[in-house]
């Protein structure tokens, strides 16, 4: 049976968490704005991120750095069971800012961690958040982990040499996709705007961003629609505005990405952003 909870914390200007157990879902190659930190509580998860595919068993720690593709599916006949967080570098950088580290931001150079002291400290966060009964607990407990993740994992990797040597062509491609991300764009524009071959366009593309450039330009309006959601448009005018042919086509896509529907993302937000409003709002203007 398929179940997915998606929430949003008020801390740190809406931390987003996810519980959720999947037999049959199977999760298209994404990547999240933030990144992803999770707990496998049953059964197990196999994944591909960073060129290789990797299982994540009971107990064990789920790491996926922002940006970067990843999929999922289920491991085992009985599926996973699983909680997670979408912590993005902003956030990081808000817990970690002025102490003097290496990088004020993570890097999880491995897929899967087998760590239980490290694994109980987020099932522990998860529910903090999830029940927020003493806030100031709850945030500091929250900053706490934040900078243990910082701290534990603060060595970023060199570049690799065929990405450094990328031509600016791709980066361009990259730029108009996001500054047409709502519009139809044919593989031949990309190509005049490049000047590489369609057939190299999209291996180079690729090659340095881990997805197809369609892909990519479906990456983008998803982010789209969740940032119109989190704005308080409907789901209808979302899918429209962001560039889907329609609430359909938006659903089918979001949930393969974020693993719930759009309903269920705009519900958990929608709560979120009740639950800052102030109770009297008489003497506040705007």
């Amino acid at each position: 049976m398929e179940r997915a909870t998606f929430e949003s914390s008020p801390l740190l200007g809406g931390l987003e968490l996810l519980q959720a157990s999947y037999e049959k879902q199977t999760f298209s190659r994404h990547t999240h704005e933030g990144y992803t930190v999770g707990v496998i509580r049953q059964g197990a998860q196999r994944f591909w991120r960073h060129g290789g595919y990797h299982i994540a068993p009971q107990n064990s720690i789920i790491l996926v750095n922002a940006d970067q593709i990843h999929d999922g599916h289920s491991a085992t006949e009985g599926g996973w069971t699983y909680e997670a967080m979408y912590p993005t570098e902003s956030q990081f950088k808000a817990v970690t800012q002025e102490l003097g580290l290496a990088s004020e931001v993570p890097y999880f150079p491995e897929a899967v961690e087998q760590n239980p002291q490290l694994a109980h400290q987020l099932l522990t966060l998860f529910s903090l958040l999830r029940e927020n009964q003493d806030p100031l607990l709850t945030e500091t407990y929250t900053h706490h982990t934040l900078l243990s993740l910082t701290c534990r994992f603060n060595k970023r990797p060199q570049a690799p040499v065929e990405l450094a040597k990328s031509g600016k062509e791709i980066e361009w491609v990259r730029d108009y996709l996001h500054q047409h991300a709502t519009e139809t764009v044919s593989l031949d524009t990309l190509s005049q705007l490049s000047g590489i071959s369609p057939y190299h366009l999209v291996r180079q593309f690729k090659a340095r961003f881990g997805l197809p450039p369609h892909a990519y330009q479906i990456q983008l309006r998803v982010r789209l629609a969740q940032t119109k959601m989190k704005n308080g448009m409907t789901i209808a005018d979302c899918a429209i505005s962001s560039g889907f042919h329609d609430q359909s086509h938006l659903h089918r896509h979001f949930r393969r990405i974020m693993g719930v529907t759009p309903r269920q993302y705009q519900k958990a937000i929608s709560c979120n952003l009740s639950a800052s409003l102030p109770a009297d709002t008489s003497g506040i203007l705007y």
